[in-house]
């Protein structure tokens, strides 16, 4: 036969999801690589979708999604984002923010055309440019100083990649856990009109902030550029449901809701509507989870700051970044050991990207005492390997 897609098959799959395959081998391991709220779904939400089974909502809808939906999103923004819509076919419902940060890559950018990443970033990110034979560049995002852009680096990325059209930023950040304050975002969207680069703005962290404020780029964009990428997962506990959306100007959307009749049709009509209940009903959810994550960063930092790993405190998301660099050892093979011998399961940094290597990041969603009690054996083991 044939060979199949060289790019497909030489493309590395996310260390995150090696880490869960092997520990998934094992009964007891505790679980601090998965970027997945340890919450259920809230009831309002579960009780939405099941009304909507029951009324019917298990068709096709629109390539956007439910108007009703889109209404309940650009409120939503309108809100809690700072900016707005002139209309809700600015809104595209997707199958997850994945599909709308994949489909904006699509839409601003052909094969060959570069792509701007930050480095560490979700390895999700380089896959999806792999897919549309984009080329990457990464720009560094600073560890000694919270992961902030490095402006000079990323200046002089742009003036050498002229050909580049997008540059995608993530706020909060993962897996760094930094959240961009208000002039560092006015500065990246400044950088990228001069430079004619379109944003794709992975805001799907955007209710967990710890510190400060979270800021859309899109509340700061004048001319259209920035593409704004949602999702309920994170904020309401619904990973499985798979609902995202993409927020752009009428002609990119358009252009985003052609790509999504070709690769999905739509959303799920049923997860639309629960997607609704959850952005409609009472946020009290929302709180509540937030406040359980910073009461888990509040106590697993210091015990990382007394073993000297606690790289940058973060302020949002629910990642922290522990330095694994004085064991030498490569993060893979850190993180294999680490379930082996002690039944702890990290995220290796390397799979974030050059930026990523040396450390690990761990995730606060799970339960308290099994947070500390990884962390405190991740500290323990880290510091027999450095000895």
């Amino acid at each position: 036969m044939k060979p199949v897609s060289s790019a497909i098959a030489g493309m590395a799959r996310s260390g995150i999801r090696e880490i869960m395959d092997l520990a998934a081998t094992r009964p007891n391991v505790i679980h601090l690589e998965v970027g997945e709220p340890n919450f259920p779904t809230p009831p309002h939400v579960l009780d939405a979708a099941a009304r909507a089974v029951r009324d019917g909502y298990t068709k096709y809808t629109a390539n956007r999604g439910l108007p009703e939906v889109r209404q309940a999103m650009a409120t939503k923004i309108a809100d809690r984002n700072g900016f707005s819509v002139d209309s809700i076919d600015q809104i595209v419902v997707t199958t997850g923010a994945v599909n709308a940060i994949i489909q904006a890559l699509m839409v601003v950018s052909d094969p060959g055309d570069p792509v701007l990443l930050p480095d560490p970033a979700w390895p999700n990110y380089l896959m999806m440019a792999t897919i549309l034979g984009s080329p990457v560049v990464r720009y560094p995002l600073m560890r000694d100083q919270g992961f902030e852009p490095d402006f000079d680096a990323l200046e002089a990325i742009c003036a050498s990649t002229p050909s580049a059209k997008a540059i995608l930023m993530n706020t909060p950040g993962n897996p760094t856990g930094a959240v961009m304050s208000r002039s560092v975002v006015e500065r990246m969207v400044e950088l990228a009109a001069r430079h004619d680069l379109y944003v794709i703005s992975d805001e799907c962290y955007d209710d967990i902030v710890f510190d400060g404020e979270h800021v859309s780029p899109a509340a700061i964009d004048t001319d259209g550029r920035v593409i704004s990428t949602f999702s309920v997962s994170k904020s309401y506990a619904m990973t499985g449901w798979r609902i995202g959306y993409a927020v752009a100007s009428p002609e990119v959307a358009a252009m985003i809701s052609k790509v999504q009749e070709a690769v999905t049709a739509c959303a799920t009509a049923v997860a639309q509507k629960a997607a609704q209940a959850a952005l409609e009903g009472d946020q009290s959810c929302v709180a509540e989870m937030r406040d359980a994550y910073r009461q888990r960063r509040d106590r697993v930092v210091p015990i990382l700051e007394a073993a000297g790993l606690l790289v940058s405190l973060p302020h949002g998301a629910f990642y922290v970044i522990a330095d694994t660099s004085g064991t030498g050892m490569n993060g893979y093979d850190l993180a294999r050991r680490l379930i082996l011998e002690h039944d702890v399961a990290v995220a290796p940094g390397e799979t974030f990207g050059p930026g990523g290597v040396g450390m690990v990041r761990l995730s606060l969603a799970t339960a308290m005492d099994d947070l500390v009690e990884g962390v405190s054996r991740l500290t323990a083991a880290v510091g027999s390997w450095s000895a």
